[in-house]
């Protein structure tokens, strides 16, 4: 499979430079492509590495750059346009007819749509409702009454608990649970109470979850997923938190219960929010930092230290044990030397 320069340039929106009946078979980084792939390069960083790429062509963003490389796709935005380009060299997987495996196990009042594909070992429970292009992938559980809207592809052993409702043009990588309880106990003479968690959990349209992430139900609202949103592995989002549309979230992130993140944030991987938070909208937090405060001014944010040689993070560490004792020496200080300047 291969497309010529001027296919991927009418895809991307690029001005082509070289040959426009050059055929390109797959994708490579700058640095290993060879001559029958097309690679891209967005950080100025790598510039270097550009005269001796193989690339047989390269998505640039400076004109400047064509003369070294043997084709070039000029665009505002490589990296997008990268992406896009992806599109067309994806392997389609084979078998994906419209069918129902004779092991499936699906309610009498469930309700399929049009070319739906429902794999070996899935069971789909009463009143559930699949829309038209669905695929449901082997050894996935859909609960009573949930609703997942046209062409959402469930991978293998995907779950969803009941009453969960998922948009249109949604991909769950396999080992997702939507809708498990919330952590939820009440302490009472040395023992926990289960709260029982009576919401469910609401996805939009054309969101993608990683592998083995969970998403727990409301305890009494529904936990709110919105459009657009792209959620990595390994995260876990706790009851009642509310994504706001085209935010992302990287691999182990973990979001306590009822904390709100705004629209077109980004949360790097190993981050932790804590509960009853609000961040606004376009705030970026960066890997490893933990918000324990409402954010409601759009920016970067970081916490933690750098990482560092450990005797000298351990010596910087004792200092922050000490920080409270430095600053009130400071203010003893600034007292006595507001005391001299004004006796003087």
């Amino acid at each position: 499979m291969g497309y010529p320069l001027s296919k991927i340039a009418a895809v991307v929106g690029g001005e082509l430079f070289g040959d426009p009946e050059y055929m390109v078979s797959s994708l490579g980084s700058l640095e290993h492509a060879n001559a029958d792939q097309l690679s891209f390069l967005s950080n100025p960083k790598l510039s270097s590495v550009l005269a001796s790429s193989e690339a047989g062509a390269v998505l640039l963003r400076n004109e400047s750059d064509v003369d070294l490389v043997r084709n070039a796709i000029v665009v505002r935005n490589p990296y997008l346009a990268f992406a896009r380009a992806s599109e067309l060299f994806v392997v389609k997987e084979q078998g994906w007819e419209a069918s129902i495996h004779p092991s499936a196990i699906i309610h009498d009042s469930v309700v399929l749509g049009k070319g739906v594909v429902v794999a070996p070992n899935v069971t789909i429970s009463a009143h559930a409702k699949i829309g038209d292009g669905c695929i449901i992938g082997a050894g996935s559980f859909i609960g009573e009454n949930v609703v997942l809207g046209q062409q959402t592809r469930l991978a293998a052993n995907v779950t969803l608990y009941d009453r969960v409702r998922i948009g249109s043009r949604c991909i769950f990588h396999s080992g997702v649970v939507i809708g498990a309880d919330g952590f939820g106990f009440a302490p009472n003479a040395g023992e926990w109470v289960k709260i029982h968690q009576l919401g469910s959990v609401q996805i939009g349209n054309n969101v993608e979850i990683g592998a083995n992430t969970t998403i727990d139900c409301g305890a009494i609202h529904d936990t709110l997923i919105g459009n657009g949103v792209k959620i990595d592995n390994l995260v876990q989002i706790a009851h009642n938190v509310v994504i706001g549309d085209n935010s992302a979230i990287a691999g182990c992130v973990g979001i306590a219960g009822s904390s709100v993140v705004g629209k077109n944030c980004t949360i790097a991987g190993g981050a932790g929010l804590a509960g009853h938070i609000t961040l606004a909208d376009n705030v970026h937090i960066t890997a490893m930092s933990l918000v324990t405060r409402s954010l409601d001014t759009p920016g970067s944010y970081s916490s933690g230290t750098a990482i560092d040689s450990t005797p000298k993070w351990r010596k910087s560490a004792a200092r922050l044990r000490r920080i409270e004792s430095m600053a009130a020496h400071i203010s003893k200080l600034e007292k006595q030397v507001n005391t001299l300047l004004t006796k003087g």
